[in-house]
């Protein structure tokens, strides 16, 4: 709506504002109406007691964020392996070209295949919080040690264990660290 000479429409005497609420006989002020609660709304007060993610939101946002991490990781080890990979005769447009092609392709692989992992962890950990109806870092540690072993079974006994205790410990570190975070840092 355009203000032609600067005046406010409320102020002006031959004109009034569209109220599509004024047959209604409403009650209630107008403006309640749009003051939306910022806390979350649950349907059962059971939900209100857990103060953890649901199964579908650590899904996606292991899924997604394991993706992510690995796309930027995979596009960054393509793009410097297109800088080695740099020939002498090479014109700027194709060596723009190798950087893409290299950065792009190596993304979308490390993505992929990072994000699986990301996908079979947060199945991991659901379950055992379900099984456990426990929230914690050995949770966690346990989700992880069953993701690296899951994740290597096809090539062996010994390349599992190795899989699952790193993934136990990077899992355990990365918890560990966000406990040590929301302690020791003020937000």
């Amino acid at each position: 709506m355009a203000h032609h000479g600067g005046s406010d429409p409320e102020s002006e005497p031959n004109t009034r504002l569209y109220n599509p609420y004024q047959d209604l006989n409403l009650q209630v002020p107008i403006n309640n109406l749009y003051k939306l609660p910022t806390s979350p709304e649950f349907l059962f007060a059971e939900e209100s007691l857990h103060q953890r993610r649901s199964w579908g939101e650590n899904l996606t946002f292991y899924t997604g964020s394991a993706y992510l991490g690995g796309s930027v990781s995979g596009a960054a080890v393509g793009f410097f392996s297109a800088l080695r990979n740099f020939e002498q005769g090479d014109t700027l447009k194709l060596k723009i070209n190798r950087i893409l092609n290299s950065s792009g392709h190596t993304g979308r692989s490390w993505g992929n295949r990072i994000g699986v992992v990301g996908l079979i962890y947060a199945g991991m950990e659901s379950g055992v919080v379900a099984v456990t109806d426990r929230d914690d870092v050995w949770s966690s540690v346990a989700a992880g040690l069953a993701t690296g072993a899951l994740c290597r079974a096809a090539r062996g006994v010994r390349s599992a264990a190795v899989a699952g205790a790193l993934g136990g410990l990077a899992a355990g570190t990365v918890v560990a660290g966000k406990q040590v975070l929301k302690r020791y840092v003020p937000i």
